[in-house]
């Protein structure tokens, strides 16, 4: 069956993903292998004390992306997409959106980069006994309330970026539990009832007084209709009016939801890395934790399984500069490269490099970071006066800064709560180029760390698959829909731990953590 005759028989899924640098979509089949995509490249900006994207940002983004989609359908196959399966929307998790009872965006989007909700976060934790990270939706709206800032008297309702958009789409509030799980705390399939209630009593306390339940959107598991596609939906993304009504729409998720169906890792005992903008590691728990860490969240898989979430503000965007950079010296030189030929050649040739890096300490960090109790970021790099300087070396310390911080946050889970992982599998920008950022992340968290021939496709393929999901699961669960429908003899290659890179970033995390206090006064600056 040709690509048109699957289109016309609704046997196409699509998934949007709005990241932190790119939107991207993309549009499968029903062999969920990616048929044609589109991307938009956008960026935060600081304002006013927050990191935040515009209205005109988000609109403009996801119309241009879905606009790229659409051309390339047309491009490949000749043909005007007007007509799709279903549609997922995943997006940045966390953050804060606040709507009025008329749908107005009452301040700009504060997203989860913003790490202005230190004496939230520590008050709801404490209130709570479980851990409430600063960028969480809760804390941000806590935040507000102790602040008494002025838009919460007309607050009807807050959201996600992905359940802002699906709203746009359908006119439904709703949320996928896995991105719900980032906003307030989860039990039973919804948002933990005797919280809510502890949570009420402390905002009140503080004059706030409208119904948190009213305010939070309803929340859905994988496989559950969402809603379908309006005509002011169906208009809004596609301004040509090619776009039909009625397309039905799964759950938004948020990209770790999609993150793990991307990596069939959503049994207990598997995990996933995230690694772009920021890195996260999601390991689906066989058991509870014991203590409460302020390092680790609690989220779920998007069927609902407890997941532990250790989420790190900074990972390649200070690497990339240096890509820039080297890029910028090679165009002087007379020996233009392309920007991706630069990054296997720096790949590639960092491991030639020590396995300590050679005394080369990097620290990655452009905003803050919680884990390791950075409140304000500013990249840095110190080396050792016996240290080996030389671009394997530094380079090889800049893609381990990347993962650091993870790292010290995986220690708590290995060692304080014994918990334990078959494996990982790795997805993102920082795997792109085979083998090397693989390895060392084997050899930092002492685990095999697996990278399947998809991981460069990322979220929006992961979104397209709970949308295909959706409408092909045929009562199976997700993750044997996953393991026997998807990714049954998916191509993929392990990288194992090796001893000598394992005591290697062992000694660059000595020296890593020895630093930090230099880095932390270097924030005040």
């Amino acid at each position: 069956m040709t690509i048109q005759e699957k289109t016309a028989q609704g046997k196409t899924f699509l998934g949007i993903e709005l990241g932190s640098t790119r939107i991207k979509a993309t549009l499968i089949d029903d062999t969920f292998a990616p048929v044609a995509s589109g991307s938009y490249e956008w960026e935060n900006r600081l304002e006013n004390g927050y990191w935040t994207y515009s209205a005109d940002d988000i609109h403009n983004g996801i119309k241009a992306c879905y606009a790229a989609l659409k051309k390339d359908v047309s491009d490949k196959y000749g043909i005007t997409l007007s007509t799709i399966g279903s549609v997922g929307i995943s997006a940045m998790m966390h953050g804060y959106m606040a709507f009025d009872s008329e749908d107005r965006l009452l301040v700009p989007f504060r997203t989860w980069r913003n790490t202005t909700t230190g004496k939230a976060a520590s008050e709801l934790t404490s209130l709570l006994g479980f851990n409430i990270p600063q960028r969480w939706s809760i804390a941000h709206l806590y935040q507000a309330i102790l602040d008494n800032e002025p838009h919460l008297t007309a607050v009807s309702h807050i959201t996600t970026l992905a359940g802002y958009i699906h709203y746009l789409l359908t006119g439904k509030r709703v949320l996928g539990i896995g991105d719900a799980s980032g906003m307030f705390p989860i039990s039973g399939g919804g948002f933990d009832e005797s919280m809510l209630e502890k949570f009420s009593e402390a905002a009140s306390s503080h004059g706030f007084t409208q119904d948190i339940r009213e305010i939070l959107p309803a929340v859905l598991t994988a496989g559950e209709n969402a809603g379908t596609l309006t005509d002011s939906g169906a208009k809004f993304l596609d301004p040509d009016g090619d776009l039909k009504a009625g397309i039905p729409l799964c759950p938004p998720e948020g990209d770790a939801g999609t993150g793990m169906a991307a990596t069939n890792a959503v049994l207990p005992k598997t995990g996933n890395i995230s690694a772009g903008t920021s890195i996260f590691s999601m390991l689906v728990l066989e058991k509870p934790l014991t203590n409460v860490y302020p390092e680790i969240d609690i989220v779920t898989t998007p069927d609902g399984a407890p997941v532990a979430m250790v989420h790190c503000n900074n990972c390649c965007s200070e690497l990339d500069a240096w890509v820039k950079l080297f890029e910028g010296f090679a165009k002087l030189s007379g020996h233009e490269m392309k920007r991706s030929e630069i990054y296997d050649l720096l790949y590639k040739n960092s491991l030639s490099g020590d396995a300590d890096c050679g005394g080369v300490t990097v620290y990655n960090y452009l905003s803050g970071e919680p884990v390791t109790g950075v409140q304000n970021g500013r990249p840095m790099y110190f080396r050792t006066l016996d240290s080996r300087m030389n671009i394997a070396n530094f380079f090889r310390a800049q893609i381990y800064s990347s993962f650091a911080a993870l790292s010290s946050g995986m220690d708590i889970l290995f060692e304080k709560e014994k918990a334990s992982a078959d494996q990982f599998t790795g997805h993102g920008g920082l795997f792109k180029t085979e083998g090397v950022a693989q390895q060392y992340l084997a050899d930092a968290l002492n685990t095999p760390v697996s990278v399947m021939k998809t991981a460069g496709e990322g979220g929006s393929w992961g979104m397209a698959l709970l949308a295909a999901y959706m409408i092909c699961g045929s009562g199976k669960t997700l993750a044997g829909w996953l393991e026997n429908d998807v990714f049954a003899g998916m191509e993929k290659n392990t990288a194992k731990p090796d001893a000598d890179g394992t005591r290697g970033f062992a000694e660059f995390m000595k020296r890593y953590n020895a630093g930090l206090s230099a880095e932390k006064k270097l924030g005040d600056v």
